[in-house]
């Protein structure tokens, strides 16, 4: 599950998300300083996706050990699409 969760990450515009990393299902992405990344947890939150910002342009998922392909697809779609609208209001 760790691997399609980072495949699906490494997808996001590198305009916002130049950097994907983790092990496993504990992964992060790096938000471009151009970006709040505070700002595209809160979007996460609205879009039905809990995060962790840390370290001011970090954001990082522990989905649980448990989550199926399902999820982890649903989840995913929800981080593609917050990014997207992140990226075309920056604009």
């Amino acid at each position: 599950m760790g691997k399609l969760l980072m495949d699906k990450l490494r997808t996001l515009p590198k305009e916002v998300v130049p950097v994907v990393r983790g092990r496993g299902l504990f992964c992060a992405i790096i938000i471009n300083k151009k970006f709040d990344a505070w700002k595209v947890c809160n979007r996460l939150l609205k879009n039905g996706l809990l995060s962790k910002n840390t370290h001011g342009d970090i954001i990082r998922f522990t989905p649980p050990l448990c989550i199926n392909k399902d999820q982890i697809e649903e989840s995913s779609e929800i981080i593609i699409k917050t990014i997207h609208e992140v990226a075309a209001e920056h604009k």
